[in-house]
């Protein structure tokens, strides 16, 4: 799917492809991600940018992913995604305006892979969400970033974090998942695998398509996929305005925002530390569960959180001290 000269080594900061196959100087995207410039110091700005980009989507999506519980009860499950992909995807397509013609075979490979697993990553989670709270079902979605990190960093430093942000996850699960409905379970937890793989593809099509040109493309993808299941559940009520605005809503929120920012966070983080700061998903869905749904946190969850956030810390310092290191050692 991906040329093994564009491909970087596992923990590796994302470059875009231009950077990748440069060699003589660094490239625009290069210079950027480790902020560098004209009159501005290098790394002033190389891990900060990216970690806010992370963090406001996953703000974004977890309190979208609130206001698709309260839709459910007016389109179902795979109305909701059906019609949260197909607007995100139009919005898109009209922004971005995306080019069709000079991209490679490998190109549309990587683009069309990614949007299959977006499209599987929204329909397992709001089948999730159908059948086990908000909290419960992003805590378990989140074992499949934290896995991905222990398997992709070379670092027995980020083994560690990842082991705390695993802890926390339980914990917050009130330390065993037995009293939940088993498919909601099955469904969260492949939820999960698909967001390691959109981790991966979403770097590689960052890589191989300019701005969020490669996005787009993969959201219609994923829109194409899932609009006949979603009007094969929902029928003639995706039709109706209050459920179509709502669900423009959540589109804006879970897709359009979290996705471009993520997108633009992998060109710029190790897949790994990526994949860490994912574990305060969690916090951020228990946040939003209780101010729109009223699912209030006990003391348990509550020191779960905190678990979570001082794994996401300690992975933003790691990933602090790896670029100060890097551009003491003139990174050009």
């Amino acid at each position: 799917m991906n040329d093994p000269k564009s491909e970087p080594s596992p923990g590796q900061p994302v470059t875009t492809r231009s950077a990748a196959t440069s060699s003589s100087s660094p490239s625009p995207a290069a210079r950027v991600s480790s902020g560098a410039g004209p009159g501005r110091p290098p790394g002033r700005f190389g891990s900060l940018g990216p970690v806010g980009l992370v963090l406001a989507g996953g703000i974004s999506v977890q309190f979208g992913g609130a206001l698709a519980v309260t839709l459910m009860p007016r389109a179902g499950a795979l109305g909701v995604v059906a019609l949260r992909l197909f607007a995100a995807a139009v919005i898109l397509l009209l922004v971005c305006r995306p080019r069709l013609r000079g991209h490679s075979r490998a190109d549309w490979g990587t683009v069309i892979v990614f949007g299959v697993t977006m499209g599987a990553m929204n329909g397992l989670f709001y089948e999730a969400l159908a059948r086990i709270p908000l909290g419960t079902a992003v805590t378990l979605e989140v074992l499949g970033p934290l896995a991905l990190s222990v398997l992709a960093s070379r670092r027995a430093i980020n083994a560690v974090w990842a082991g705390l942000a695993l802890g926390g996850v339980f914990l917050l699960g009130g330390g065993g998942f037995g009293g939940l409905d088993l498919v909601g379970v099955a469904f969260a937890l492949g939820a999960g695998s698909m967001w390691a793989l959109y981790i991966v593809f979403s770097a590689r099509t960052g890589r191989r398509f300019p701005q969020a040109d490669g996005l787009a493309l993969a959201m219609a993808v994923a829109a194409l996929l899932f609009l006949p299941l979603g009007i094969a559940e929902a029928g003639g009520r995706l039709l109706n305005p209050t459920t179509l605005g709502l669900g423009s809503a959540v589109a804006l929120l879970s897709s359009v925002f979290p996705y471009t920012l993520e997108l633009l966070a992998l060109r710029r983080l190790p897949a790994s530390t990526f994949a860490i700061l994912m574990s305060l998903e969690p916090a951020l869905a228990a946040t939003a569960g209780f101010l729109i749904l009223g699912q209030s946190l006990t003391a348990t969850q509550a020191a779960a959180i905190a678990l979570v956030i001082a794994a996401s810390m300690g992975a933003v310092r790691t990933q602090v001290g790896r670029r100060k290191a890097a551009g003491g050692e003139n990174v050009g």
